[in-house]
């Protein structure tokens, strides 16, 4: 399977195109979390949806790759530990500060992605990323606070959000990277892999039970796994082959947006004037970042030609 159905004419926006749609994927990552809080800890759910997932991206690679999926590189191990521990550390986070303020502050975490591919993979922003950046931010922050934070803020429960956040743009950069000798499918069922078994430390070290009291306990991290695990995560990683790590982060700021329009029609959570502009704001942040990010000029940091066959 081609990355380009219609040859280098698509690539340009087929690879942004495909992290955009896994961004509108992992929007529904709090609420299928909020849904299965019920009947399991924040990472005892984590631990499932990468569980369930790996069946099915090991089935895909086979249908897909025709073989088994090659030998994974330290940048997968790297990119999968910095996920894990930051759905840890934001879960954890969630305990201690609003969900207001943590969740802002993980997203600083997908602009940093910008900084950490400009230092380490020398791919620069032109000066309209960072007005794209501006405008998605003012708008992450009117989406957040536009209809008044509950609860009260504490310094550790920012403090672990901004360690998500550091750990979020190391992931998306680290994936990148990986992406290099592998295939899309390939890296998110290796970066799966080892997400279990970080997830499985972070479910005994918060001390949290891996099985639900009843068998439709597993419906929410089941459905974690499909649309967020393998959907989400699968079409950012197979993505990242043809997009600017840059421009990935700003695409991944419509998942709030995402969560936002769920909540309110499922939840009962309608948006705030304020928090409707924001989410408007995203979306031009979103358009014009597209325009933000030169490509890489060395030969060492060019991507592979296809997203699922290398």
């Amino acid at each position: 399977m081609s990355d380009t159905p219609s040859g280098a004419s698509t690539s340009a926006w087929f690879g942004p195109l495909m992290v955009l749609m896994g961004g509108i994927c992992i929007g529904f990552a709090p609420i299928g979390l909020r849904l299965g809080l019920d009947d399991l800890g924040p990472q005892a759910i984590a631990f499932w949806r990468y569980t369930f997932a790996m069946p099915v991206l090991f089935l895909l690679v086979l249908l897909v790759e025709r073989r088994l999926p090659g030998k994974p590189n330290r940048f997968v191990f790297i990119a999968a530990t910095c996920f894990a521990l930051d759905m840890g550390l934001w879960h954890w986070a969630l305990t201690f500060t609003t969900v207001a303020n943590s969740t802002f502050i993980v997203n600083l975490g997908n602009i940093a992605v910008g900084f950490t591919a400009w230092i380490f993979l020398k791919e620069r922003p032109t000066p309209i990323w960072f007005l794209a950046v501006l405008i998605a931010m003012a708008g992450a922050a009117a989406l957040t606070f536009g209809g008044g934070a509950e609860g009260k803020a504490d310094l550790r429960g920012d403090l672990l959000a901004l360690g998500a956040a550091i750990l979020v743009s190391c992931y998306v950069v680290a994936s990148k990277v990986a992406r290099r000798t592998l295939g899309g499918l390939e890296t998110i069922f290796w970066l799966t892999v080892v997400e279990i078994l970080v997830a499985a430390m972070l479910v005994l070290a918060f001390r949290e039970s891996f099985f639900p009291a009843e068998l439709s306990g597993f419906l929410a991290p089941l459905f974690l796994a499909l649309v967020v695990q393998v959907c989400g995560q699968g079409l950012i990683i197979a993505g990242l082959g043809h997009t600017p790590a840059a421009l990935a982060g700003v695409l991944v700021l419509v998942q709030p947006v995402v969560a936002a329009a769920i909540s309110w029609r499922l939840f009962d959570e309608p948006l705030a004037p304020l928090q409707a502009g924001g989410g408007f704001l995203i979306l031009i942040g979103i358009l014009i970042s597209q325009r933000g990010v030169r490509k890489p000029t060395s030969k060492s940091s060019q991507e592979p030609a296809n997203v699922f066959v290398d």
